[in-house]
This record gives structure tokens, sequence and C-alpha cells, in this order.
């Protein structure tokens, strides 16, 4: 679906409001091809075009709430709209007033497309995409999936908003085995294919899976110094953003940075965190009409800058809407000053550790977190890389691993995309440095 469908679509239904109801209206959709590999080959393939819209009538202080599909029939589509938002007039009367109910008042308009050329993996894009990886992981037992297409999401209002959103983006999310257990998982994303960063990122592989093929080297737990890949540094983020970033988290003190928050501990800094809402896969506005800024510093140098607001934190306690929810969706790690082609000499012994699973909270009010090392992790030698380690738990802290042990941070950074795909293809995004630490605490 258009913008410009959607717009029509939403005008014709405000024009049957009655009285003081005011209709907000969003559209979530995309148009994506999802391909299955094994053995580094299409076991599936397929393509999904969807596009759901979501209702919400306000009277005073009561709103109601609903969605349905569109098929892109435009008279179909109205049909179906009207008949939602007569559900919802009839339900209005009898949902209790909310408190916490907050829309922007002020009309505003906005219009990004990022990527119209299409060169992100849709139609013959995607299919030469495929063929590039088939090509260059010959000899390779590949598995994994690829997503990529066009996400858009848009907003009206019945008080003159209109926004609207569009990205194209692709996510190779893929793992290469040795044998039995053994493998080395990657990712590759973006905006723009680029069979030349595909190269690199196998070369690496093909180098990781020598190295795996190695007898393991048994370590026993203790503190090492540790190279931890773009990869695992997200499964850090990704747990600290559980709760770590949202005002409400914050002023109910259930955040795992609140000695942060009140000064008590600092990380180094070298540290600074963003959720970067410009980077262009996520809509600048959020579902109540809001402009997002540009950026929002969630920790400068090391110490803490701001949270995240949504809407109805917003309205609970004072403070001006800075996003669509308390979890970030563009976070940005800034880098360091590490060439990334120097880390093994940099680490000189010690681990290479490309990922982490498993990741929970072992002290929550330490920010220490519990989790296990994961596919390839090599123990490293005067600078190279001897040895594949045996999965092993890790409990340390992040004021530690981003505070008094972090030893630097890669000059390149790599984008992460989301693989999430419930209740649709998901348009966070990552953007992240690895990071040196002079040790972590290995613990089984």
């Amino acid at each position: 679906m258009r913008d410009t469908a959607f717009f029509e679509l939403t005008h014709r239904l405000t024009q049957s409001l009655r009285g003081d109801e005011v209709l907000l209206c969003n559209l979530d959709g995309e148009d994506s091809d999802f391909v299955r590999l094994n053995g580094n080959r299409v076991r599936q393939a397929g393509g999904l075009r969807a596009w759901r819209l979501s209702l919400d009538l306000i009277e005073g202080r009561r709103q109601a709430q609903a969605s349905c599909d569109l098929s892109g029939d435009p008279e179909e589509d109205l049909a179906r709209a009207r008949g939602l938002m007569e559900r919802l007039r009839e339900r209005l009367p009898h949902v209790p007033e909310d408190p916490y109910l907050n829309y922007a008042i002020e009309p505003s308009t906005s219009h990004q497309v990022l990527n119209g050329g299409g060169a992100a993996g849709d139609g013959d894009g995607a299919a030469g995409a495929i063929a590039d990886l088939h090509s260059a992981a010959e000899g390779l037992d590949l598995v994994g999936i690829w997503a990529s297409g066009e996400l858009s999401a848009g907003f009206t209002s019945s008080l003159g908003h209109r926004h609207w959103h569009a990205s194209r983006s692709f996510n190779l999310d893929f793992s290469c085995y040795l044998e039995g257990d053994k493998a080395v998982k990657a990712n590759l994303s973006g905006v723009v294919w680029d069979p030349q960063a595909l190269a690199a990122k196998l070369a690496g592989v093909r180098r990781d899976l020598e190295i795996l093929a190695r007898p393991a080297r048994a370590i026993p737990p203790g503190r090492y110094r540790a190279y931890l890949a773009p990869a695992a540094v997200a499964e850090l983020l990704d747990l600290l953003a559980w709760g770590g970033f949202g005002i409400k988290d914050h002023k109910t003190a259930q955040t795992p940075l609140l000695r942060l928050a009140r000064g008590e501990r600092h990380l180094d800094p070298r540290v600074t965190l963003r959720e970067e809402h410009a980077r262009g896969l996520a809509p600048r506005f959020t579902g109540e009409g809001f402009v997002k800024p540009e950026a929002v510093t969630l920790i400068a140098g090391g110490r803490y800058q701001d949270c995240l607001v949504d809407s109805r934190s917003a309205k609970e306690y004072g403070q001006a809407v800075n996003a669509a929810g308390e979890g970030p969706e563009s976070l940005a790690l800034d880098p360091g000053d590490i060439p990334t082609a120097e880390i093994s000499r940099r680490l000189d012994t010690g681990l290479a550790i490309g990922n982490l699973w498993y990741l929970n909270y072992a002290d929550r009010n330490d920010c220490r977190i519990t989790g296990m090392t994961r596919f390839a992790t090599f123990w490293v030698e005067n600078g190279e890389a001897v040895a594949p380690v045996p999965a092993m738990r890790f409990d340390d802290s992040l004021y530690h691993l981003l505070g008094d042990r972090l030893a630097g941070l890669t000059r390149e950074r790599e984008l992460l995309v989301s693989p999430e795909t419930y209740e649709g293809r998901s348009s966070a995004s990552a953007l992240l440095p690895g990071i040196l630490v002079s040790g972590i605490d290995l613990a089984l």
C-alpha cells in the first residue's frame, strides 16, 4: 500500500466521525521475501505482503483500540475500517477514563523513504543476493535465513497529522557447520547489498572453521583478557535494554542502571550510548503522532544522561515524548580507535568471543550478567587464534566490562538488524563496535 492510498482511506474514514470524537490511524505494512537455506541450498522460499490498520477512537478521556488487515482494494478496505470504527464507537461508553491518555494535538507531517531505489533485496535483488551467497559459500554447510524487502508505516489523525515512513533492508542470519554442534555463526545486514562484504564475511567464517577443527583448549574458570565481537556486545546490550533505559523503570527504581543514574557507579568515559532515531530503519513518529528527536543520548562519557519516554510515561511523569516505546529500536554505541584488523594483536593472549546466549541477570542491582559463550570462541596466543574453547559460563558486571576493565573499542562498527519476525518483520537495529576488555570472569 502506498502513502497516497493510506492517506485517502483515513481521510474518508474521518468524515464519518461524530461530535468530539478523535480518530488516530496507524498502518504497519511489509513486502518481504524470505528464504530458508540448508546445506547452502534453498530449502524454502516465500514472500509476504501485508498491511494492518490500527484505529484508536477517542472521546474525552476514553479510548478504544482495534486493528484489521487490509486487502489493498480501496472500497473493501474502507468498508472494513468503517465496520471496525462502528464497533469501537459501541465499546467507547463502556470503557473507563484513561488518566494517561496522551496523543499529539498539534498537527505535523513527515515523509521519509530510505533506499527508495530498491537496492536492498526486493524482487530480482533478493534472487541476485541468494545467487551471490550460493556461489561464495560453495563447499560450506551453511544454514540460515534471508529476509529482505520494504517495511512501511503511516500515521494520520482527524487533527491533521500525516506521517509516512518506508525503508528497505536485508538481513542474512546464518551459521556454517563443521560437524555435530561445532559451528561458526555470522550475520550480514544493511540497506544496500554488497557482494564484497559477503565475500569478506565468508572469508572470516572459513578461517574460523579451520581453527574450530583443531583440538579444543580447555581452560579453568577465572578471569581472562578477551575481545567481544559486535554480535556478543549486542547480546549484552539487548539484556540491558530489558528495563534499562525507560523512564518508568528509572522512576520506579527497577532499572539495572540505577546506580549509574544515581551517580554511585560509572562506566568508562569512552562509553556513549545513543538511541539514533534518525538512522532510518524505524519510523521517526510514534503511534500517537509525536515526532521523535533525531537522537536521545542515554549514556554520555560513561555517565547517565537521559531516558526513553513514551507517550503514557510522558503523561505520568510530566516529560516530553522522545520514543515510541521505552526499549531502544536504533541503539548505537560510539566507536573507539582500535582497527578491527589489529584486534588480535591488541588482545595478545586471551579469548576471542564471537557470540553469547542464554543471558540473564545474576545481580540486577549491580548490572551483573551471566550467560554462555556460543559457537566459535577461540583461545588467542601472541596475537594468533590457536584453538577453540568449549562453551563456558561467564558471570560479570557491565560496570566492569564497560567500565574499569574496558581496554578499548573497535574503530569499525557493525550494523545488526533484528531477525525477529513475530507480528511482522522487525525494523529494530543496532550499530555496535567490538570491545576489548582486560578481564571477563568465567564461572564454569
